[in-house]
């Protein structure tokens, strides 16, 4: 009987498609546009569309239209008129999305007076900025909301340190909130309320950027307050840090 003769087992190694390749890219940031005038979001969406790390997911032109669509396309960031027509405005739309969703908000107005800022900050926006703010400044607060962090414009920084001056001790924050941070989370939330980012941190107290983040997570935990906005209210409300310190 003759033999047969062996097969050779052919090992094939498959290398990445570039469909593959184009999986393992971190996908765009999504940005939903609220705003009543037509105008204003395409200009805004100009902005966006020009920057290869953000996308456009979505437009509304009301507050009320803001919230459906932000629970349909579930963006990641949410560009926010302050003021709209209609019986849900910003502020009002603002607390939706943050409740219901995880959409990062970013505040758009006209003014920085506190009448608007506070509420828009208490409503749960992650940064607010001027509609006076060139194309840079929307694109890095985008950026910069996305990444867990918040901003805010100088006048805005300005409206809040006046409010902090002016205003009696005493807040919406108790002091007692502090008492349960380490002497290191408390310089930690001193420097977060001198608007220092944890790169700034890490190097102001000599450690790594890892501890100061670190760090970060842990005040907002032990004392609840949302994120490094509220955390500069509790600073200054807890007489931590006072006006005109630092710096």
């Amino acid at each position: 009987m003759a033999r047969a003769s062996a097969v050779p087992t052919v090992m094939t190694v498959s290398t990445p498609t570039e469909e593959t390749e184009a999986v393992l890219e971190p996908a765009p940031i999504s940005v939903l546009i609220v705003d009543d005038q037509d105008l204003v979001r395409s200009g805004v969406a100009m902005i966006v569309d020009s920057e290869p790390d953000l996308t456009v997911a979505g437009q509304a032109s009301d507050g009320r239209t803001a919230i459906d669509v932000a629970h349909e396309l579930r963006p990641d960031v949410v560009l926010m008129d302050i003021l709209m027509p209609g019986s849900v405005d910003g502020i009002e739309a603002t607390r939706r999305i943050v409740a219901e969703t995880e959409s990062k908000v970013v505040m758009l107005a006209t003014f920085d007076s506190e009448e608007c800022v506070f509420p828009a900050l208490q409503a749960g926006a992650s940064a607010y900025l001027l509609k006076a703010s060139d194309g840079e400044t929307l694109v890095h607060a985008v950026r910069t909301v996305h990444d867990g962090r918040a901003l805010m414009s100088p006048e805005v920084t300005r409206t809040v340190l006046r409010h902090f001056t002016s205003r009696a001790t005493g807040g919406t924050f108790q002091p007692q909130l502090v008492g349960c941070l380490s002497e290191r989370e408390r310089d930690v939330l001193s420097l977060v309320a001198r608007g220092l980012s944890n790169a700034e941190i890490a190097e102001e107290l000599v450690v790594s950027e890892y501890t100061a983040k670190s760090h970060v997570s842990h005040i907002l935990s032990k004392t609840g307050v949302r994120d490094r906005v509220q955390a500069v209210s509790l600073a200054y409300e807890s007489g931590l840090v006072r006006p005109g310190e630092g710096g």
